[in-house]
């Protein structure tokens, strides 16, 4: 059963891979951060004004035939597309470890059990600390990027998260891999454990009408109602286009 899940999982994952092209305004960044070095596009143009921050997904962990993947790099252009797109005028695509760049600390368990583990939260937090340099910041995570900006909004106030948007969010992976019958994310903190301090923060939580990956019924059992807007159509790799113009001029 879990072999067929994973297939399942991957084959869904693992399409919709295109191009995407980079504005001039933004550059490719390595940053070390922790045990790990992350890669991220960073646009910085105001050093008085808030700073936006686009966290990747979970990428290709997983291939078509359920076995994890050598390089969870994402395949799907989603997130990019919508940063790169995004006017404001600070603005960083993050990615997850071992995504677009490896060195000796990309383990496996990282894009599988210990995709949420501390390590992992820290140094995204890490990242988001020296590109906001004290300033307000508003996260935007796609499905397990929702995860991590929810983890790195509640272990670190300090971050002055004033917004978090996620789009067909993973907010409780325990949840989500009982329903598709996964084994569980043994080696990773759960922001489900953090739910009372989320909650205090402001955020829009999209949902896809046609999301397979993370059906709309779970991100209802753990955000409120009213943070929540249905997408019509919308699958968890593509048909999210009509959001766009909502996440980029998000504040």
């Amino acid at each position: 059963m879990f072999v067929k899940r994973w297939f399942l999982l991957g084959i869904l994952l693992l399409c919709g891979c295109h191009s995407v092209s980079i504005p001039d305004t933004f550059s490719y960044r390595h940053f070390k951060a922790g045990e790990f070095t992350l890669a991220g596009w960073q646009k910085e143009l105001s050093p008085h004004d808030f700073v936006k921050i686009y966290i990747e997904g979970d990428g290709a962990a997983f291939d078509a035939y359920g076995q994890p993947t050598s390089d969870p790099t994402p395949r799907g252009i989603l997130m990019r597309e919508i940063a790169f797109g995004d006017s404001h005028d600070n603005v960083l695509y993050l990615a997850r470890p071992c995504q677009f760049v490896r060195d000796e600390k990309c383990l496996q368990k990282y894009w599988t059990t210990a995709r949420f583990a501390p390590e992992v939260v820290e140094a995204m937090s890490r990242v988001i600390s020296k590109v906001s340099h004290g300033r307000p910041v508003v996260l935007v995570g796609f499905s397990g990027g929702a995860q991590i900006a929810g983890l790195v909004a509640v272990l670190h106030p300090n971050l002055k998260v004033r917004q978090i948007i996620t789009i067909g969010g993973n907010l409780d992976h325990s949840a989500w891999t009982a329903y598709h019958h996964l084994p569980a994310l043994t080696q990773s903190l759960n922001l489900a454990d953090y739910k009372e301090a989320f909650q205090k923060i402001r955020q829009t939580h999209y949902v896809g009408e046609k999301d397979d990956i993370i059906p709309p019924f779970l991100i209802r059992e753990f955000a409120a109602q009213e943070t929540i807007v249905d997408v019509k159509g919308a699958q968890h790799s593509q048909g999210w286009d009509a959001i766009y113009p909502f996440v980029r001029f998000a504040d």
